[in-house]
């Protein structure tokens, strides 16, 4: 193909965090590279907007850990502007009138805390957080790994790589990832505690971001998905980024632009080009052609071939196979400005406090995440949702006015699409779950609803929207069993090559999975550069 200003060695689709780490790294490697992006502005669901006159906060993607240290060191973010900053506690979980459990950092003061529930459960807390890291230093080991597609000759180095990690686990290890991976997160924690707050407060990472009960199998993979990360070297450390998510994306596109790549924004991608069984290309919305040897999709597999690939190009069964992809997060969002800080009955005053500084989780108990998930499935959402409220803004001050507060809500369950005949078209259905959210803060902080000046709200079908999230899926596809390592997103497509010569997988929907990582894009524009180089395709 011959090299135009209209064609390019690698079109991304989608600027969204993955999209712009495989940009960056495509164009370190000298490569022609440009993305496209439908909105107008990159960073995909990891952006900062104004939602309220004079408020700011991230708007789907909100907070930090997962976003792999390599990565963050090879694009220089931080000397890009990034800045990261550590909650001063974890987790804080809201019981009753009377009790909350606050989770510091370090091992005492957390023990001190779990104590207040049960001794038991604090003398249980070293060991089990000894094999949950164990576990997720084995996830750490893989992440940067391109999964073995097949049991052919090629793939034969990467098995055997993986069988003599697998074999440097002692037998106790392995019967524990083996139970992470097929079991419950309330099964798997069941062995290790007896209070019901505590075990919720642990199972509340297994749920998050998953349609899911915590009784169902493979919540606790879920749970260990969440635990590998770290913040500026710490690990299993959340924190935030100064400037809102939004402040990573914009490092990251500072970074592909500086490497030499394009960005083309209000650039939405109508369909994706094939000839002689291979991608040639795309057509933009506005009927714009733009040619390239090799397309890389940094958006949900499912949507990618129920949107974007015209049927016929790979096989049917192929394609009946993708946009089957199990999705659905249950999640909604809202971000909401506040005129004071919520005043807690379990922990009273709204002067800041170091919980005001957590991650404050309402899902006090095991029951109350299992009602959750089933009054969802049963009705489209739930009576007693799962609440995760953070806010940022007592640590970035320039989020909100003086005095004043954002708040993060992130919530389940939800149910993709509503029961006939309702659904998220309708604003009224948006607007009343909205409210069953407001209600259930208010609750544990009874001024939350009358210090409200504004909100923004995203249902399912908004988070596809705006996003391409298809079914609201923050993963771009479930992590379950049959959608994780060399099955994600489908068995025969987990070296981020897809059914279609030319045509690569860099986001969420490829290993690892979800979650601001950057890692499917690092990935992804290693094996393509590894297929230049070869002269593959």
């Amino acid at each position: 193909m011959p090299t135009t200003a209209n064609s390019y060695d690698v079109l991304i689709l989608g600027a969204g965090h993955n999209g712009l780490v495989c940009a960056a790294y495509l164009a370190r490697a000298g490569l022609r590279v440009a993305l496209l992006e439908k909105n107008a502005v990159p960073g995909g669901a990891a952006l900062t907007e104004e939602f309220h006159p004079g408020f700011r906060n991230s708007v789907a993607a909100y907070t930090v850990s997962l976003l792999n240290p390599k990565i963050i060191a090879e694009l220089d973010l931080h000397g890009h502007g990034l800045s990261i900053v550590e909650r001063p506690v974890a987790n804080f979980w809201p019981v009753d009138a009377e009790r909350g459990l606050l989770f510091p950092y370090g091992m005492a003061a957390r023990q001190r805390a779990i104590a207040e529930f049960s001794r038991r459960d604090a003398e249980q807390l070293p060991q089990y957080d000894a094999v949950l890291e164990q576990a997720a230093a084995l996830l750490r080991d893989l992440v940067l790994l391109t999964p073995p597609n097949s049991l052919a000759p090629a793939d034969l180095l990467t098995w055997c790589k993986l069988a003599r990690r697998l074999l440097q686990c002692s037998r106790e290890q392995q019967r524990t990832l083996l139970e992470l991976f097929t079991s419950s997160a309330a099964d798997f924690l069941a062995r290790w505690f007896e209070s019901d707050v505590v075990r919720a407060a642990f199972a509340f990472d297994g749920v998050v971001g998953t349609f899911a009960s915590p009784h169902t199998p493979g919540t606790a993979y879920v749970l260990l998905h969440h635990c590998f990360g770290a913040v500026n070297g710490k690990s299993g450390v959340w924190g935030h980024a100064l400037g809102g998510m939004g402040a990573i994306t914009q490092a990251m596109a500072r970074a592909a632009e500086a490497a030499g790549a394009t960005l083309r924004l209000n650039a939405a991608v109508r369909t994706v080009l094939a000839e002689n069984g291979r991608v040639s290309g795309v057509v933009l919305a506005n009927g714009e052609i733009i040619h390239a040897r090799r397309v890389a999709a940094a958006l949900p597999p499912k949507l990618l071939f129920r949107d974007l690939l015209p049927r016929g190009v790979v096989p049917a069964a192929e394609h009946e196979r993708f946009t089957a992809i199990h999705s659905g997060s249950g999640t909604f969002r809202m971000n909401v400005a506040l005129s004071e800080l919520p005043d807690f009955r379990c922990r009273p005053g709204t002067a800041q406090q170091l919980h005001h500084g957590a991650g404050i989780v309402i899902g006090p108990s095991i029951g109350y995440l299992d009602r959750a998930y089933h009054s969802a499935a049963l009705q489209g959402w739930s009576d007693e949702p799962i609440v995760e409220l953070l806010l940022p803004s007592t640590f970035d001050a320039s989020l909100a006015p003086p005095g004043q507060h954002v708040a993060s809500l992130f919530v389940q369950h939800v149910m993709p699409q509503l029961p006939a005949p309702r659904s998220w078209h309708d604003p009224a259905e948006k607007a009343a779950f909205a409210e069953r959210v407001i209600a259930t803060v208010n609750q544990h902080a009874p001024n939350f609803r009358r210090s409200i000046l504004g909100q923004q709200v995203l249902s399912p079908l908004d988070l596809e929207q705006r996003f391409g999230l298809i079914d609201g899926d923050i993963f771009h596809g479930q992590l379950r069993l049959g959608q994780l390592f060399n099955s994600r997103p489908l068995l025969g497509a987990a070296n981020y090559r897809l059914p279609l010569k030319g045509l690569y997988l860099c986001a969420s929907g490829a290993h690892p999975g979800g979650g601001v990582t950057g890692v499917p894009g690092h990935n992804a524009a290693r094996e393509i550069v590894r297929d230049v180089e070869k002269g593959r395709f």
